[in-house]
């Protein structure tokens, strides 16, 4: 089975192999010492043009190593992928670098002028600051077809930091462009010419001090390494669907990709230390409770296993209400205050334990509650502490901060972060956290009624926190009811909400991130065309809304749900946006299973990492508390 996603962001089929994936092996297998026998590659180039067209529309993936401590960067190893896919053999490739194919041809002078610099000077500026690449080039064929390349270039690099080299990885599929016939040659080639031409292009690399009869690339000591430095120095700092690519090369990076521990660093490396620890958290402890870390990679990049369930618990929330903010501890849902009957303020708090077998809804005893208020929001800190801030109280609006262990012998609230510098009094903001310690709120409704804008950020590690604002040059338009969501650490992605436009405040579908690392962030706009210079977003974008959720996966993708949509009284189609690709699209996901029937007036969270747990909504007449739906994002963690 290929790693199929329900998008189609990549050629690359990854994954677990089937038998058609064990017959690509078979012509590109290397033993153990990843020697490669270039005899049978030359043969395949006799295959016919139907065969050829087959493959570039299937999934194998070219990969080449090149050496970073020589000149020019030579190719010192090919895989007959590569060599089959581009025409070229294995002894026209080593000792080159790898821009002959963006000339049209082997006779070629210069770059064709269809590529696109800006890209190739990327390239540049990647290798030479020793970062990735990711990216599409064209390229050509020995014949001069036109191929899509898209690209992946990952340095490598020794124990003292130094660049020793660069791997890469290539999906190729045809380019749709009609250049014509390929020119001949100015001159008659004959075998003097190509003797002396390959003798000057790769005859270090022809040499082989294995003697007669003995492939070039025997000679590469990068591929003669074991196999712990490969899996620790090189296929454990790419992207889990690379190392599923990877796997599709040879026997032997296939075996190495069957091992659970080269997949755990994998997706320590991805997701974050956090978010694999919470992982790891989640499964419990024990031989049987041992993380199938790479199933997960899979499910969570592909999203094939996720579907919607409905749970009902036992124990009540009462009294009933709305407006509540919920968040999740561990494998634990966390629900504080709300609206009552009569719009009464609540400040009790409950919790929901959904690692047991019969999960019930149990009040908690606190000491020094906070006043009570709604339109507040709750969030975790370091896996035990709940926060809240700001909401509507029985006097007005709110912008105090209380904070709860809820893990102690005797709960108790605790006020923090008052002081001169706090943000406005304040309803239906975000909020979000960084680092397991940074409170991080924007936007909401001021008592006055006016919109705001404006974002800061309580670190609540120190022992007396103090408010910040985040000054920026320009922020987003003012907005209630939106979301914030963080991806890669820092960053924090805005979406969504009623957002001000002139005198006017209508709903938004757009999409603002910032990077709260940076010494002076920036908001920047992705996607969206309500907003001079925005760009209207590929794929299908969710219609303009507010009062939605948000879900961040620990791959960074984003999953939008929910929320009031003019016209419609219950909307239910999912969302899935990746801010880290270089144009965002948007992608509709239907999926299995019973979703909510009324997606508004809920909230959400994710609990034990991969369960998205959809708490409330309005059915019309009343609020349902005790029936919740689950979005699993993939199956048991065991």
């Amino acid at each position: 089975m290929d790693w199929d996603t329900d998008t189609d962001d990549s050629d690359v089929s990854l994954g677990s192999m089937e038998e058609s994936d064990y017959a690509h092996m078979d012509r590109i297998e290397m033993p153990v010492d990843f020697r490669v026998d270039a005899g049978p590659s030359h043969k395949r180039f006799d295959m016919d043009e139907k065969h050829l067209e087959v493959l570039l529309h299937s999934s194998p993936c070219g990969l080449i190593v090149t050496d970073a401590l020589e000149p020019d960067q030579p190719i010192i190893y090919v895989n007959t992928v590569f060599e089959f896919i581009t025409g070229y053999k294995a002894e026209e490739i080593l000792g080159r670098n790898c821009r002959f194919l963006q000339f049209r041809g082997p006779y070629a002078q210069r770059r064709h002028p269809m590529v696109d610099s800006a890209t190739v000077v990327e390239i540049k500026r990647c290798l030479t600051q020793g970062v990735e690449f990711r990216g599409e080039l064209l390229n050509f064929r020995k014949d001069g077809t036109p191929l899509t390349n898209k690209l992946c270039m990952t340095p490598i690099q020794s124990e003292d930091g130094t660049i020793t080299h660069v791997i890469g990885i290539q999906s190729f599929t045809e380019a749709k462009l009609d250049l014509g016939p390929l020119p001949f040659p100015p001159w008659k080639e004959s075998s003097e010419w190509r003797k002396h031409h390959l003798s000057e292009d790769s005859c270090s690399y022809k040499q082989s001090p294995g003697g007669p009869g003995q492939s070039s690339r025997d000679c590469s000591g990068l591929l003669q390494i074991s196999d712990e430095v490969l899996m620790h120095n090189i296929l454990a700092i790419v992207t889990p669907r690379d190392v599923a690519a990877l796997g599709l090369v040879c026997k032997r990076l296939h075996e190495m990709t069957k091992n659970e521990g080269l997949w755990r660093l994998v997706c320590q490396n991805a997701w974050g230390l956090d978010a694999t620890a919470a992982l790891e958290a989640s499964s419990g402890s024990g031989p049987a409770c041992r993380l199938s870390w790479g199933r997960l990679a899979r499910e969570l990049t592909t999203l094939e296993a996720a579907a919607w369930t409905k749970l009902t618990v036992g124990g009540a929330v009462e009294p009933s209400r709305c407006n509540f903010s919920a968040c999740a501890m561990g494998n634990k849902l966390v629900l504080f205050g709300g609206e009552g009957i009569n719009m009464q303020p609540m400040n009790d708090t409950f919790v929901l334990d959904l690692s047991v077998a019969r999960p019930q809804w149990k009040y908690v005893e606190v000491n020094s509650p906070p006043p009570g208020r709604w339109g507040h929001t709750l969030s975790c800190l370091n896996g035990s502490w709940l926060v809240v801030f700001g909401g509507c109280g029985s006097s007005g609006l709110l912008n105090d901060v209380y904070v709860l262990d809820l893990n102690s012998k005797q709960p108790t609230w605790r006020e923090v972060g008052a002081g001169a510098g706090a943000p406005l009094p304040r309803s239906w903001h975000s909020s979000c956290t960084l680092d397991g310690s940074k409170l991080v709120v924007s936007g909401g409704c001021a008592d006055s009624g006016a919109l705001l804008s404006d974002t800061f950020l309580l670190d609540l590690s120190v022992e007396e926190p103090e408010w910040r604002e985040i000054v920026v040059a320009w922020s987003p338009p003012a907005r209630l009811g939106h979301t914030m969501c963080v991806y890669q650490k820092c960053k924090i992605l805005m979406f969504g909400g009623l957002a001000k436009s002139g005198p006017l405040r209508v709903r938004s579908s757009d999409v603002f991130t910032i990077d709260l690392s940076e010494e002076h962030p920036t908001w920047s706009y992705i996607t969206g065309s309500s907003l001079p210079g925005g760009a209207t977003p590929a794929g299908t974008s969710p219609p303009p809304r507010l009062d939605h959720v948000s879900i961040s996966l620990p791959s960074g993708r984003i999953l939008i749900f929910g929320g009031s949509i003019a016209g419609q009284h219950s909307p239910s189609q999912l969302y899935v946006l990746d801010p880290k690709e270089e144009q965002p699209n948007w992608r509709v996901m239907n999926l299995p299973g019973q979703q909510p029937n009324f997606a508004w007036g809920h909230s959400t969270c994710v609990v034990g990492g991969t369960r998205a747990i959809v708490v409330g909504g309005h059915t019309g007449e009343e609020w349902i508390l005790n029936e919740l739906h689950e979005l699993s994002l993939a199956h048991s963690l065991t």
